[in-house]
Formats: C-alpha cells, sequence, structure tokens
C-alpha cells in the first residue's frame, strides 16, 4: 500500500507496463533473421540496418565513434566517403541491397570491399576521398574501415528481408529495451550512436507534448573526457537541449570524472554510490559535503 500511494503521489499507474518492445541483433551467420538472445525469443524483435539505410543515412561516421583526435585528418575523408554513397547507392530489392556505380552490393564486407577498391585506385580516389587526400590518410582511413568488419557485418545487411519492425525506435511503446550483449564494442558504439540519433531527430520533429527518457549504461565510454565522436556531438546535445525538447538523459557510470565536463555540469539531478576516495576528490564531486 505504501508503494501504490507513492505512485498515486505521482500520478502514476501502479501497474505493469502496457507496452514494451526488446530489440536484439540477429544471429551470426543465420539467413532467418532470427535474434541473437538465449532462453526466451518470444516478443524479442531482430534489429539490424540495411545498406541502403546505411549508405542514404551517411551513417559511416558511426563506424568510427570510438573517440577519436578531431585533428586526424582522415575524418575528412569519413564524411566525404559517405556523402559519396549517398548520393551514388542506389536501393534494389526488398532486402535493402544496394548498387553503387552499377556493382551490387549485398553484405557489409561488399560495401568495404567496394570503398576499398576506389580509394585504392588512383583514377576514382580524387573522387572519393578528395583533392587533397594523401595516401597516408587514405590508408589510416581504410585500415580503421577493415577493422569495423567482423564487428559490424551482422547489423548492416542487404541479405535479409527488410521487416518495417526491424527498425530500432521507441514509438508506440512505453519502454524500449535495447540488448548489446552479444555485440562486440565497436558495434555497440555504433547502435547507440545511430539510435541516439534518429531518435533524438524524431522526438525534435514531433515537438515537446511527452517525455522520451533515454538510459544509457557507462555513459564514460560514450561521452568520455577526452576527444571527439559523433555519440558524444550526440550526448552533448542533449545534455544541453534535451530539456527544452523533452528528452531527459539518465547515465550510469563507475567514474563521473571521466565523462564530459559540459555533460556532468548540465545534469540537474545526481545520484552517488560510494566511492573510491581518489575518485570522491575530483571536482566532479565538489557539491558533497567533506564528510
Amino acid at each position: 500500500e505504501d508503494l501504490r500511494a507513492a505512485y498515486a503521489t505521482l500520478g502514476v499507474a501502479a501497474a505493469p507496463f502496457a507496452s514494451v518492445g526488446f530489440f536484439a541483433p540477429p544471429t551470426p551467420d543465420d539467413l532467418t533473421g532470427r535474434p541473437h538472445v538465449t532462453g526466451r525469443t518470444s516478443g524479442v524483435t531482430a534489429f539490424w540496418w540495411t545498406l541502403a539505410e546505411f549508405c542514404g543515412g551517411e551513417l559511416l561516421p558511426y563506424v568510427f565513434a570510438d573517440a577519436e583526435d578531431e585533428r586526424n585528418q582522415y575524418t575528412m575523408v569519413i564524411h566525404q566517403v559517405a556523402a559519396r554513397l549517398r548520393r551514388e547507392a542506389v536501393a534494389i530489392g526488398t532486402d535493402g541491397a544496394v548498387t553503387v556505380g552499377g556493382r551490387l552490393l549485398r553484405t557489409y564486407d561488399d560495401l568495404v570491399e567496394f570503398v576499398s577498391d576506389q580509394l585504392t585506385d588512383e583514377e576514382t580516389r580524387r573522387e572519393w576521398a578528395g583533392p587533397v587526400t594523401g595516401t597516408g590518410t587514405v590508408n589510416a582511413f581504410l585500415r580503421r574501415l577493415r577493422s569495423s568488419l567482423k564487428a559490424l557485418r551482422t547489423i548492416v545487411r542487404g541479405d535479409l528481408s527488410a521487416t518495417a519492425q526491424r527498425a530500432v525506435t521507441t514509438e508506440g511503446q512505453q519502454v524500449t529495451v535495447i540488448d548489446l550483449h552479444n555485440l562486440p564494442d565497436r558495434a555497440q558504439r555504433f547502435v547507440v550512436g545511430v539510435v541516439l540519433a534518429a531518435e533524438t531527430a524524431r522526438k525534435e520533429a514531433a515537438g515537446t507534448g511527452g517525455l522520451l527518457f533515454t538510459m544509457l549504461d557507462e555513459l564514460n565510454k560514450y561521452a568520455p573526457r577526452e576527444g571527439s565522436s559523433p555519440i558524444k556531438e550526440v550526448l552533448l546535445d542533449i545534455a544541453e537541449r534535451g530539456r527544452s525538447l523533452g528528452i531527459i538523459l539518465i547515465g550510469a557510470q563507475q567514474t563521473a570524472s571521466e565523462v564530459e565536463r559540459r555533460i556532468v555540469s548540465n545534469s540537474s539531478v545526481k545520484v552517488v554510490g560510494r566511492l573510491d576516495p581518489a575518485e570522491a576528490g575530483r571536482p566532479e564531486y565538489g557539491f558533497l559535503p567533506p564528510s
């Protein structure tokens, strides 16, 4: 009864959520598109992005979503290639495969191989990488792109039936749970960045009616103090103007001192558990009394 009274004070019904969406990545090397989960699969939807969405939405920057020094020149190649893919990729069929320059691409491996061919060919490198890009910069980009193959080939596809249900969205359900634990770290960053950017844009377009709560574990991994990344920019945008858009960011981490300062300073509510003495001495905990 005490709990029911607490819910009533908040004006919230003391009842189960009326609608919950569960998303998990597809099972690797399985062309049926079944979710990669153990135990119960009922009510769990496999999610992935088609090659057409990857190219059309310019999602390539999120492949490089680990925080990098923004002075690295290969970041210019990332945006140059992303824009080129958006302009030239043509979707075919219902599975999200694309043709680029007349070449059929059905898998993420196909896409990486195609981009590599364009950047290593002297005749096409200038068109795809930009006129002032050196060989060293292009090679740095290609090394990082090729290293993403193992992580992303499961969730960027053009060989699965692209049903509408596999698109991750919070629309139409009270709670949306996205399971990332079976994905490599780089794929986790890709999913977090793309989903946050899409949901922020959707909420901004929908207006201020209602609230979108975003709960992100290990916030220090996605918005670290040092470096720059597409995910960090999205999280900064949410922290600095999210309340005006009706978006509430809830971050959890072991060390708040390793989170981008502007995000911590924009937090209106702080909850602190047991702290290591060295961590407790950081300026981020200055609101606590010495005891």
